[in-house]
């Protein structure tokens, strides 16, 4: 069949433009809301958010065209092309269809993250052309059993809550089967689990190669339980593969992509933010200034990796940020953790003190105390300002570091209140 045939004879041609405009208008403000602005991992992962839905409308397209091809009894006659040889092509428009709309849902997730120089994360994009080939010909399988009125409806509801569902199942390891979690990567220091791509597309392969050999063999019992054989075996597989991914597969980004700088402290940045590394320096360090002659102990390195190492500190600043960003960015590593006890939803008595203690650390760093008003709860901000900044540097570093010692635990209440010049 010529190729302007199969394109002109085939559903996808017609779904195609349905689907595209679905994605801008009904999915355009996930695509774009959660996005890490310039960061290109980031907006191919935010992409696989619209990938539920393409999936769907493969798998109900590859039914229609599945049983447009049983109903023509195209496989009844004279064999002189294999099975799969008549069905590639008809699929083929159907694959093509699901790749585009996923390119359309990138296209407005890197408008959004103003993305520079660069490629998408291709580990994901593989991963989720896998899952969208798995879902076409699923469906061209069904096609083959029902009627395409029938099996293309079924096929789309079936594949949604396939692909869709098990992202909001607690069981982890069966979201990362269909890759419906890849929408939470990724922050800036943060790189995607690569369990979480091998299992996706391991199942994918498998659901492919049984759907195959369904097709292959024009569903024979024998090919029909070693197809259920390969399924169940990938699905096993894949499972094992994601065992101990989280919820959201992502991990922290390698430490070896900063780029640091020769100042003191020594900032370190991820290439996204190099552009504005002057700024960024400036304005940390402005405020590691500050701290230090507050009293507080300045660590030789600032770095934006998500897990500081040995003489280094917290520099949890956007990839486009504004001066206030920068205090706010270096006052988050001087701010202790909750404890794995406040986590687990234990009683967690310094969870008062971590309102004060930040606007304070905030006054302090920025030099100015009108800054914290918006940003914290008013009454801490009444707080600090009255009770706290009138002190001698000397005690409100002793408030400081006896309050952060309380919040390292769920033991110690917080000294939060001062009286006469004391903490207690």
């Amino acid at each position: 069949m010529l190729l302007r045939t199969i394109i002109r004879s085939s559903s996808a041609t017609w779904l195609l433009p349905l689907l595209a405009l679905f994605v801008v208008t009904a999915l355009g403000d996930d695509l774009t809301t959660w996005v890490t602005p310039l960061y290109w991992l980031s907006a191919t992962g935010t992409a696989t958010f619209a990938q539920p839905f393409i999936a769907a409308a493969c798998a109900a397209a590859g039914a229609w065209e599945g049983a447009r091809l049983h109903r023509g009894r195209v496989f009844d006659q004279g064999p002189v092309r294999s099975p799969l040889a008549i069905t590639f092509p008809a699929l083929a428009p159907v694959v093509v269809m699901g790749l585009l709309a996923l390119l359309v849902a990138f296209a407005t997730a890197a408008a959004a993250a103003d993305l520079g120089f660069g490629i998408p994360d291709l580990g994901i994009l593989a991963v989720s052309t896998a899952i969208l080939i798995a879902n076409t010909l699923a469906g061209a399988v069904l096609g083959r059993i029902l009627p395409g009125v029938l099996a293309a409806p079924l096929a789309l509801i079936v594949a949604f809550i396939a692909n869709a569902y098990p992202a909001s199942w607690n069981i982890r390891w069966i979201r990362h089967l269909v890759a419906s979690s890849l929408d939470n990567c990724c922050a800036v220091d943060q790189v995607v689990d690569p369990r979480a791509l091998w299992s996706g597309a391991v199942f994918a392969l498998a659901t492919s190669c049984a759907a195959l050999v369904v097709i292959h063999f024009r569903g024979a019992m024998p090919a029909v339980a070693a197809a259920l054989v390969l399924a169940v075996s990938g699905a096993g597989i894949a499972g094992y593969l994601a065992r101990d991914v989280d919820y959201d597969p992502v991990v922290a980004r390698p430490t070896s992509e900063l780029d640091c700088d020769s100042g003191t402290p020594k900032v370190c940045l991820w290439p996204e933010l190099k552009p504005r590394a002057d700024m960024i320096a400036t304005g940390a360090r402005a405020a590691t200034d500050r701290l230090a002659k507050a009293g507080l102990t300045i660590a030789p390195t600032l770095t934006m990796a998500a897990e500081p190492g040995p003489g280094e500190s917290k520099l949890g600043i956007p990839t486009r940020p504004t001066p206030s960003d920068l205090a706010a960015g270096v006052v988050s590593g001087y701010l202790p953790q909750p404890p794995t006890c406040a986590l687990n939803g234990d009683v967690y008595p310094a969870g008062a003190a971590q309102g004060p203690v930040a606007a304070w650390l905030y006054a302090t760093a920025t030099g100015e105390t009108r800054v914290i008003e918006g940003r914290f709860d008013p009454r801490d901000v009444a707080f600090v300002t009255e009770k706290i900044l009138s002190q001698p540097k000397n005690v409100q570093l002793d408030w400081y570091q006896r309050n952060t010692a309380a919040m390292a635990n769920c033991t110690d209440k917080p000294p939060i209140a001062l009286i006469a010049g004391n903490s207690q």
